[in-house]
């Protein structure tokens, strides 16, 4: 493949790709990572089909990578009409499970990179399941992106069976060789929690998003819109957090303090502190 070849259809599958998440504006989006190998009467395939399952009865689309495993329990829990799949071209696999809608809502992608792109630039949230370097790349690419400041602040969960080690094995090996290495900052778990039934999933979701509605940031200022703001006692209590905080009432009520862009860790305190605000 030249590189104008290359230039050309990554920008045709970041261009259609991003053309399709804008049919649905306005729809929450989760985007479900896992193994394309795990077979479909498979205790995590099924794990996988009730969340979607839950979260499209609770207004959610959800993303998918529209292939086996996995991904085909969680298009088959969500289905065709609340699914969009994105999907790979590649020589070995299936192509697309049979609970996308190809007309509609589905897309196959040249590249894993665009495909990543697509696959978490309109998502307000993920759920991981046990899977293998695709997932890892795919899980990575998320954190990456949130210790950067590179997309907006969003749950991350790691979702396993009751008595399946594999995500507390990872989790154990991110505490232990890169954040008490030095890799990442102390605290920087905070990004993603691990969870073992649909019901802690969709409590971590629906937590996050309580009281917290959006954030921006520019020239070492954070501004973060909630729905409820805080009072006098709860405004002290964030200020224990934060320098120069500022905070404009109205129907979108506005907090701004200093932040430096860089610790994650930070802003999700702040984030899980305004959550704490709602009853």
């Amino acid at each position: 493949m030249t590189n104008f070849s290359f230039a050309e259809t990554a920008f045709a599958d970041l261009t259609n790709g991003l053309a399709l998440m804008e049919r649905h504006p306005g729809a929450k989006k989760v985007t479900i990572f896992g193994s394309a190998r795990t077979p479909q009467d498979h205790p995590l395939s099924h794990l996988a089909a009730d969340v979607a399952a839950a979260l499209v009865d609770q207004g959610w689309m959800v993303i998918t990578g529209a292939g086996p495993g996995i991904m085909e329990a969680a298009s088959r829990g969500a289905g065709r009409e609340a699914t969009i799949g994105v999907n790979i071209e590649l020589p070995f696999e299936h192509g697309t499970n049979p609970y996308v809608d190809l007309d509609t809502n589905h897309i196959a992608m040249t590249h894993f990179f665009t495909r990543k792109v697509v696959m978490t630039r309109s998502s307000q949230a993920f759920i991981a399941l046990p899977g293998g370097v695709g997932t890892m790349d795919e899980i990575f690419e998320v954190l990456t992106l949130l210790y950067t400041g590179k997309t907006d602040p969003a749950p991350v969960l790691l979702l396993d069976t009751p008595g399946e080690t594999f995500w507390a094995r990872w989790s154990a090996f991110m505490q232990a060789s890169i954040i008490d290495e030095g890799y990442l900052s102390p605290g920087d778990a905070v990004a993603y929690v691990h969870c073992q039934s649909v019901e802690a999933a969709l409590t971590e979701i629906n937590q996050f998003y309580r009281n917290y509605v959006s954030y921006e940031w520019h020239n070492e200022v954070a501004s973060v819109v909630v729905r409820q703001g805080p009072s006098a006692a709860q405004a002290d209590q964030l200020r224990t957090l934060v320098d120069n905080l500022e905070v404009t009432a109205g129907e979108a009520p506005l907090i701004r303090f200093a932040f430096e862009g860089r610790s994650y860790a930070q802003l999700r305190r702040v984030i899980d502190l305004v959550n704490t605000w709602v009853d």
